[in-house]
């Protein structure tokens, strides 16, 4: 059985009734929901609560201008569409209306066949996003491992490493820079091994003082130093018959790391203060943002210990390296801050999209996972929109670094708005409509920015 696509719903505001009565008669068709109001504030409560995906609006209202009635669905939402109905057309109220947010224009009276042609192509974009919506959930399902979400060939690759490596490794070495995800490849390696029903322990290195690294790794007996009231399990014990993660290993003290490679090689532990050897049966999986070659080499880091870690090892790439994963982790994002927040964030604008496309990432996957929590906790609307984001972590975008090497001496501003327009389409991939979005420029501008070529 076919599963039926979403209602769209429709929401005409005007305060003539017949006019009403017009279009919601024209438009009535299958999975369509036509909802009307002969009141501009009772309009704008009915787009707040239904969220429609259409809103036909008379732009000459008593109680409430259609312009403001217009910026007023726009900051609810800057993703629905928009057609103004006016027996007033002026080509300037026009453009103004498009620089405000209005997707189209249409005069009174109303043509049916024309008010049911423009509607049915945005109804027909409607269904068409419905089902790209529908296939990126498949996508994103189809593209998680172990929650982990990758459909780039670097991502496979590392799936496909763990997969061989999880049934057999006693210890492992996950590389990569921070916020790349080494704490989940780390769990999916536990959770595909044979231990998978053992504890999961994380210990991380950095965040521990020097000298209680000892204590937390290998525990102590009541006595062994003051302030050691009672015997004290240490997380190689805790972790028994499971794995043990060592984060940020790259920060382990030297004294420690002989300690570490002995319980490593021997699958034993000695508590602080106590003559007995305990045997354990952990598997030890090591992680850092580290070059840890280079701390050998500068003898900050043991080389039997670095060896003994590293006879698998998983390196993890950047985000810049996976921006084709950049899709699927907004959706998984965006979907986990919705339900987290009980909000009905669906996506984000063709603009914030734009935005976050081009930002180079230099915090990885967890700098994405905070931008888009902080949207999704800030955007009013179902949509995030470029005013929802924070302000990116500093970093050289690969799409801006040309502009910074183009060198205009003495041009005029105008000359610029141009340069600038002309960019943004070839970053757009030509399309006029998503570049007219990012710059925040009517149709009507980007057209007179392009006209010029002569400069």
């Amino acid at each position: 059985m076919t599963k039926k696509p979403p209602t769209i719903t429709i929401v005409a505001i005007d305060d003539d009734r017949q006019c009403l009565s017009l279009v919601a008669a024209a438009l009535e068709q299958e999975g369509v929901e036509i909802l009307t109001a002969d009141d501009p504030e009772q309009g704008l409560e009915l787009v707040r609560l239904r969220q429609p995906r259409i809103v036909l609006l008379d732009l000459m209202m008593p109680k409430m201008p259609g312009m403001e009635v217009l910026e007023r669905i726009v900051e609810l939402d800057p993703s629905t569409d928009v057609i103004l109905m006016t027996a007033y057309y002026s080509t300037e109220s026009a453009v103004e209306a498009v620089q405000k947010g209005a997707c189209d224009y249409l005069d009174k009276p109303l043509e049916i066949e024309r008010l049911q042609t423009r509607v049915g192509r945005l109804i027909g974009e409607a269904r068409a996003r419905q089902k790209a919506d529908a296939l990126d959930d498949q996508l994103l399902e189809a593209h998680c491992f172990q929650g982990i979400i990758g459909r780039s060939p670097l991502m496979h690759e590392v799936f496909a490493r763990v997969r061989r490596i999880a049934p057999h490794f006693r210890t492992a070495l996950i590389t990569g820079p921070t916020g790349t995800g080494k704490e989940l490849v780390a769990r999916a390696l536990h959770d595909l091994s044979p231990v998978a029903k053992g504890p999961f322990v994380v210990c991380n290195c950095a965040a521990l003082a020097e000298n209680l690294v000892e204590s937390e790794l290998f525990g102590y007996v009541r006595g062994a130093f003051t302030g050691a009231n009672q015997d004290k399990t240490g997380l190689f014990e805790y972790a028994q018959g499971g794995t043990l993660l060592l984060d940020e290993i790259g920060e382990m003290p030297l004294p420690i790391q002989a300690k570490l490679l002995r319980a490593v090689q021997q699958q034993e532990v000695q508590r602080l203060g106590s003559p007995t050897v305990r045997k354990v049966n952990v598997r030890i999986i090591a992680a850092t943002n580290r070059e840890l070659r280079s701390s050998v080499a500068e003898k900050t880091f043991r080389e039997d210990l670095f060896y003994r870690l590293s006879m698998v090892e998983i390196k993890l790439p950047t985000l810049a390296e996976r921006k084709e994963d950049l899709p699927l982790l907004l959706r998984h994002f965006v979907e986990q801050f919705a339900g987290q927040y009980g909000k009905p964030v669906e996506g984000l604008t063709h603009r914030a999209e734009m935005i976050l496309t081009r930002h180079s990432w230099p915090g990885n996957v967890r700098e994405l996972e905070n931008v888009i929590g902080y949207a999704a906790m800030m955007t009013q609307s179902s949509k995030i929109d470029v005013h929802d984001l924070p302000e990116l972590a500093p970093g050289a975008s690969p799409a801006a670094a040309p502009a910074a090497q183009h060198h205009h001496p003495m041009v005029s501003i105008d000359e610029i708005q141009k340069i600038h327009a002309r960019r943004i389409l070839e970053q757009v991939g030509g399309d006029k409509v998503m570049a007219a979005q990012v710059l925040q420029v009517s149709r009507a501008t980007l057209y007179r920015l392009l006209a010029d070529r002569s400069n």
